[in-house]
């Protein structure tokens, strides 16, 4: 199986109301940023990591987000959700592995199995709380990234970066660890690699046109000028 790339991942997403949600466009933005350094690319939904496979040779993290009623859990929450992931071109499958309950009432541990014995993928455990992570590393996981700090009901109250969790999953565990979630400058990425991360994923402020334009635009306030 693919190892975990290391250095700088782009996350390239985009809102599903945005135009920029196209599989030509977010493939642009991953071309983009592997001719430029990037080591690898996050990408979510089957259609867009297949434009995006067609493109760049580079790895690719992929996922599939999916908002299913009764649940927190939306980051490739369910095994038929990893497949057509993997089925797209994905080398590393992403799923939500925080300690909530999952659709089907599938288990984490079951879900990396079938996606190692299947599907010959390594799995990203996305997580929130270095408990988590723990369980992440017990249940098989290959690599585990801050991506949830802040995202959760445990975390609502704590703004990403995790710096203080990034630090303990350096410390405690024993597989690479991905520092993502609130990376909004090269000093702050900079700063991840130093606390001992194997690569840090930036998506926003690299690729978020929407919320980047609407933050100035905030910021300017025009009305009040």
């Amino acid at each position: 199986m693919p190892h975990a790339p290391k250095g700088l991942i782009v996350s390239c997403q985009a809102p599903v109301d945005s135009p920029l949600h196209q599989p030509l466009v977010i493939a642009a933005m991953a071309q983009a940023a592997i001719n430029n350094g990037a080591v690898g690319v996050r990408i979510d939904t089957p259609n867009h990591i297949s434009a995006v496979r067609a493109s760049v040779q580079a790895p690719i993290i992929g996922l599939w987000k999916q908002v299913i009623a009764g649940y927190d859990v939306y980051i490739t929450p369910q095994f038929h959700h990893a497949v057509a992931v993997a089925e797209a071109g994905a080398d590393i499958i992403a799923i939500d592995a925080t300690i909530r309950s999952r659709p089907g009432d599938e288990q984490l541990a079951t879900i990396i199995y079938q996606i190692h014995q299947e599907l010959n993928k390594p799995v990203m455990a996305d997580v929130d709380t270095i408990e988590a992570a723990k369980a992440a590393v017990d249940a098989g996981a290959d690599i585990v990234g801050t991506t949830l700090f802040g995202y959760t009901a445990t975390t609502k109250h704590l703004t990403p970066p995790g710096w203080e969790l990034l630090s303990q999953m350096v410390e405690q565990l024993n597989i690479p660890v991905i520092c993502e979630g609130g990376i909004a400058s090269p000093q702050m990425a900079r700063q991840a690699l130093d606390l001992g991360a194997d690569a840090v994923v930036v998506g926003t402020a690299i690729t978020g046109i929407d919320m980047q334009v609407r933050a100035y635009q905030s910021a300017l306030n025009w009305e009040k000028l």
